[in-house]
């Protein structure tokens, strides 16, 4: 998706004087004119503390608060950056990711105060937006106007938004103005986005996906926004009521979570037209649309920008859809760099050939990554030999459209076959017996992986063993490498700030950590039995035979 030469500032200041609502939150409403001075008070605050010379950056350290919001305005009018700071890290984390990104400013809240305590952070300032200082402060630019800075371009920085990852520190990927803008006009044209839509912003906005794909589309079309501090299952729908949100975007377990809701005799009657994310999976799509009478579109856009996927008239269910216009889009062998050979499916549509079939999504054609802030070697390998790698698994059907099946850290290999986490969750997801559910490798005691899952049953529903080696039983398409041998049976699902599934904590657990029951399958058996301390012990003793027990260490 090329930028066009249009620019963040511009969209912001082009709301200046349309005193429509803009902004609906739990306090009360701000019309556009009002979002749009507010930016503006706080850009012309930011001329006076940042640096003169260069894209200085700002860190965000809020939860989704009506400042957010005026933050990013104010960011892309002053001609800086916003680096979105995850309030789930801790302590050096926390300060690492504000001194990588270089930030001049924090802006910041009384109840994320304590996260700060006792961090080194040189020569930061920090502004702490629910105080009577920081109304002082910014009381003397309260008449400023939108005006954009002279240096402001289509390519200055406008996001450093940090990329979740299994491994080390989490990477911030850069995203301009230009192409922050292209998004939202893109998504505009996508979804039919109209100036009278509500765009409900439940995902964290320190997050890429609610700033892309929720924000900018609002922006560019004069729709308003509606904020929930924080994600709440229990308080979506009368949320949606209220706010009369036509719109809203979902990442990861979000889905699962709202269907694990008790269900209610009016679900269906609510403004919502369209439901745009990731991860949900074709079952639970199906369910969310059945009950809430709400269409849910699975799109796909890497983090970093280097490749999308657009949903057109025709694409078959469970795909994505087809490469969008511009990219080259193949799906490969990462070791061999050939493509990989066209699925093939069931009559039910189930896939036939995954081990050959699946592999890694890349563009070989020109693409808008824009790079990671201070992060060559990062940068590199996602551009390796001329191509974008994006690190996520797909495949391909002999039509072109594509289906995801996960990222490549979640791939197992079992007895020399490998399998993606995606698909075999994809079929557990049939259970009715599960709410939730994620899949996951932990070593096998000789070599390879052996399949853990992750189950979080119905409310009030216990976990039944026999019922679910039934149920796998009963899966045409779920290979015989694929079934759990562990399975642990959890309250709710761990997930990330972001909703996506905490799998790095869930594999470091394994088979012999934490407090939630574990079920296995001892070998040369099909059922499953309560995993006892005896059997943890003498489990642990056969990897340790083969040399293999250092890999179940935390």
């Amino acid at each position: 998706m090329e930028s066009t030469g249009i620019t963040v500032a511009e969209l912001v200041r082009a709301r200046w004087g349309d005193h429509r609502v803009g902004l609906r939150h739990a306090a009360g409403e701000l019309s556009h004119h009002q979002v749009t001075a507010g930016a503006a008070a706080r850009a012309a605050l930011l001329r006076d503390l940042l640096p003169r010379r260069g894209e200085p950056h700002i860190g965000v350290l809020l939860d989704n608060t009506p400042e957010y919001p005026l933050w990013l305005g104010a960011a892309a009018l002053a001609g800086a950056a916003v680096a979105g700071i995850n309030p789930t890290r801790r302590g050096a984390e926390l300060a690492r990711d504000i001194l990588h990104t270089e930030c001049a400013v924090l802006v910041t809240e009384r109840a994320h105060l304590p996260l700060l305590d006792g961090l080194e952070l040189p020569g930061v300032r920090i502004l702490v937006t629910d105080t009577e200082a920081y109304a002082r402060l910014l009381a003397p630019y309260a008449d400023a106007t939108p005006e954009i800075a002279p240096a402001v371009r289509p390519g200055s920085r406008m996001l450093l938004y940090f990329t979740s990852g299994s491994t080390g520190a989490p990477k911030a990927a850069i995203c301009s103005q230009g192409r922050l803008a292209t998004a939202g006009n893109s998504l505009v044209a996508h979804f039919g986005v109209r100036d009278q839509d509500t765009h409900y912003i439940c995902m964290p906005m320190f997050h890429g996906n609610a700033v892309i794909a929720d924000w900018a589309p609002a922006l560019a079309a004069g729709a308003a926004v509606a904020l929930r501090s924080r994600f709440s299952a229990s308080r979506f729908l009368s949320d949606v009521r209220e706010f009369e949100a036509t719109y809203f975007t979902y990442v990861g377990r979000a889905v699962q979570y709202l269907l694990a809701t008790p269900e209610r005799p009016d679900d269906r009657d609510n403004p919502l037209r369209v439901g745009f994310g990731t991860e949900a999976g074709a079952v639970d799509a199906a369910r969310f649309e059945k009950r809430f009478g709400v269409r849910l579109v699975e799109g796909y856009g890497s983090s970093e920008g280097g490749a999308a996927i657009q949903r057109t008239p025709g694409t078959p269910p469970g795909a994505i859809g087809r490469a969008a216009p511009g990219d080259d889009l193949a799906v490969v062998d990462a070791g061999t760099r050939r493509e990989c050979p066209a699925a093939r499916f069931t009559a039910d549509g189930r896939l036939l050939n995954g081990e050959a079939a699946i592999g890694e999504l890349v563009n070989r054609g020109a693409n808008p990554f824009e790079g990671y802030w201070r992060n060559e070697r990062a940068q590199a390998e996602r551009r390796r030999d001329g191509w974008y790698w994006t690190g996520d698994l797909f495949y391909r059907d002999a039509g072109g459209y594509l289906y995801f099946a996960g990222r490549t850290d979640d791939r197992l290999r079992v007895d020399s076959e490998n399998l993606a986490a995606a698909m075999i969750e994809n079929i557990l997801a049939r259970y009715e017996g599960a709410a939730a559910v994620a899949v996951y490798a932990v070593p096998d005691p000789v070599a390879g992986d052996q399949v853990m899952a992750a189950l979080a049953p119905p409310r009030d529903t216990p976990f039944d063993p026999l019922a679910f080696a039934e149920f796998l039983h009963a899966q045409p398409d779920l290979g015989t490498k694929m079934l759990p041998r562990f399975v642990r049976v959890v309250p709710r699902m761990p997930v990330t700030a972001t909703n996506k599934v905490a799998r790095a904590a869930l594999r470091h657990a394994g088979f012999h950590h934490g407090d939630d029951p574990v079920w296995w399958r001892p070998p040369g058996t099909s059922a499953y039995h309560r995993m006892t301390p005896t059997d943890v012990t003498e489990l642990v003793d056969r990897y340790r035979a083969q040399g293999r027990d250092h890999l179940l260490r935390p």
